[in-house]
C-alpha cells in the first residue's frame, strides 16, 4: 500500500495510445478508488500521451461509469482533434470489459487576447490554515487517510440550512513528479458531497458527471501547502445532486473550478 498520491496514479505506456495504471489498495471510497484517483489517473495518461508542454489542460469532462477495482486498469487515449493551438483528446479506463471512467479533455496554448485577466468569484473568507487545525479521518472513507483537511465550517450530517462546504485540504504526500493538473483533478473530489452539510443522517453517494476547469498556472505548485476548497450545491431533485466546487491557493488565487453531479446510492 503506498500513501503517495503520485505513486497511486502513476501511469504506464504499454502501447501506441495504450497505459496501464495500478489501483493500489487503501485508496477505495466504497468498492473502487475515489473518484479523484481514477480522474487524475486519466489525466496523467492524456498528459503523456499529447507530449505537449506548451499546452496544458484548460478543460476536462469526465463519466464515472463504474468502481474502479483495486489492480492493473488499462486507459486507452487518442486524439479528437489537433489543431494549431489545442488538442482535444478522449481516454478510456477499464479493466477486462468493465469501463471504470471516460473523459473528454482539451489541451490549449495560451491564448495573448487584449483584454485584462479577472476573476468575478470572491476569494474564501478563510483564516491561515495554519491557524486551522487539522481534523481526524477515521469513520470516513478509506482513502480520506492520504489526505489532511482543515475545516472551517459546515459540518456533514449535522442538518445545516445550506449546502456548503468550506475549508483546506491537501495531499500528505505527493511526489514532485505529478503534474499541477493531475494533483487539482484529485484535490477537487476529496471533499464530501454539499448535501450531506444539509442532512440529518449518514448517506451513500456515487459521482456520475464531473467537469473540471483549471483557470490558472498550476506548475510549479507547491504540494506541501494546502488548497482553499469551497463547494455550494445548487439542486437536489429525484436523487441526484448538483454542485459547484472550487479550489484556491493558500495567497488568494483561484486554481479550478469543478462541477459534480452525485446520485445519493442509499
Amino acid at each position: 500500500m503506498t500513501g503517495d498520491l503520485e505513486v497511486a496514479s502513476r501511469v504506464q505506456r504499454v502501447g501506441d495510445g495504450l497505459f496501464r495504471a495500478s489501483i493500489p489498495d487503501g485508496w477505495q471510497q466504497g468498492r473502487g478508488a475515489f473518484g479523484g484517483l481514477t480522474i487524475a489517473t486519466m489525466v496523467r495518461a492524456v498528459e503523456a500521451f499529447a507530449e505537449a508542454p506548451d499546452r496544458t489542460l484548460r478543460s476536462l469532462t469526465v463519466s464515472l461509469p463504474g468502481p474502479a477495482l483495486l489492480g492493473e486498469h488499462d486507459i486507452h487515449v487518442e486524439n479528437l482533434r489537433v489543431g494549431s493551438g489545442q488538442t482535444t483528446l478522449t481516454a478510456r479506463m477499464s479493466q477486462g470489459s468493465e469501463v471504470s471512467g471516460t473523459c473528454v479533455a482539451v489541451l490549449g496554448r495560451a491564448r495573448p487576447v487584449n483584454a485584462a485577466d479577472f476573476c468575478e468569484l470572491e476569494r474564501p473568507n478563510l483564516p491561515s490554515w495554519r491557524e486551522v487545525p487539522a481534523v481526524p479521518t477515521s469513520g470516513g472513507p478509506v482513502f480520506t487517510q492520504f489526505f489532511e483537511y482543515r475545516l472551517n465550517d459546515f459540518l456533514p450530517f449535522a442538518g445545516g440550512k445550506s449546502a456548503r462546504t468550506l475549508g483546506w485540504v491537501r495531499a500528505k504526500e505527493c511526489s514532485a513528479a505529478m503534474s499541477g493538473r493531475a494533483y487539482l483533478a484529485a484535490l477537487s473530489d476529496t471533499w464530501w458531497p454539499t448535501t450531506f452539510t444539509r442532512a440529518t443522517e449518514r448517506m451513500s453517494v456515487a459521482t456520475v458527471a464531473f467537469t473540471l476547469q483549471i483557470v490558472a498556472p498550476t506548475d510549479p505548485l507547491d504540494f506541501g501547502r494546502p488548497l482553499a476548497f469551497r463547494g455550494h450545491g445548487w439542486v437536489l431533485h429525484e436523487g441526484y445532486c448538483v454542485e459547484q466546487r472550487e479550489l484556491w491557493s493558500d495567497d488568494g488565487e483561484l486554481l479550478a473550478l469543478n462541477q459534480q453531479t452525485f446520485a445519493i446510492i442509499k
